[in-house]
């Protein structure tokens, strides 16, 4: 039912949206990715929006496949033409809905939330047995969309995620959740 009002309200910021974050809004992610030990191959930016983070972990991680994902059509049309060359080979941008998303099981060892409403039990789907998901707000609980640390643990470690960091960087959060590797 909210689908498509909120799809057209992206729509029509999709051509601003980077003036509205900048380069410091990038900082947490950065330092959640600092931390991983593994460099992941398979990686979902859910609400991609223009691909910022998308091109953020493609850079960190050159050997990594990045798919970004976004309601909004416009996001993802403006996320192709930012995108560049030398990530064009690795880094591929769709639309769809993070709440349904048309992915397989357990396809990715790292799933990306930058400033992202979480849709935990297709997060958890689509997350690989002990990949990880990390969940980064620009400016923390300032954040227009923000999901405290306390909630993101309670809705996860249900869902089979374990080893919780939290981690404060520039004027934002980030917190890392690891999937349980499957017996």
């Amino acid at each position: 039912m909210f689908r498509a009002p909120l799809r057209r309200l992206f729509d029509t910021m999709a051509s601003g949206w980077d003036n509205r974050m900048g380069p410091e809004g990038l900082i947490p992610l950065g330092a959640a990715l600092d931390t991983l030990s593994d460099p992941p191959r398979r990686v979902l930016d859910l609400g991609t929006g223009t691909g910022s983070a998308a091109r953020v972990v493609a850079k960190r991680f050159p050997d990594a496949d990045v798919v970004g994902l976004d309601l909004s059509p416009e996001m993802i049309e403006n996320a192709s033409e930012l995108l560049p060359s030398e990530l064009a080979g690795r880094v591929r941008f769709q639309v769809g809905d993070a709440s349904a998303l048309a992915l397989e099981d357990e396809s990715f060892d790292l799933v990306v939330l930058m400033n992202m409403i979480p849709f935990f039990e297709e997060l958890a789907r689509v997350t690989a047995s002990g990949g990880r998901a990390v969940f980064a707000f620009s400016f923390g609980a300032d954040t227009p969309i923000y999901v405290p640390s306390e909630t993101l643990r309670a809705r996860l470690e249900p869902l089979g995620f374990e080893d919780f960091r939290e981690l404060a960087a520039g004027n934002g959060n980030a917190l890392l959740a690891t999937k349980k590797k499957a017996p």
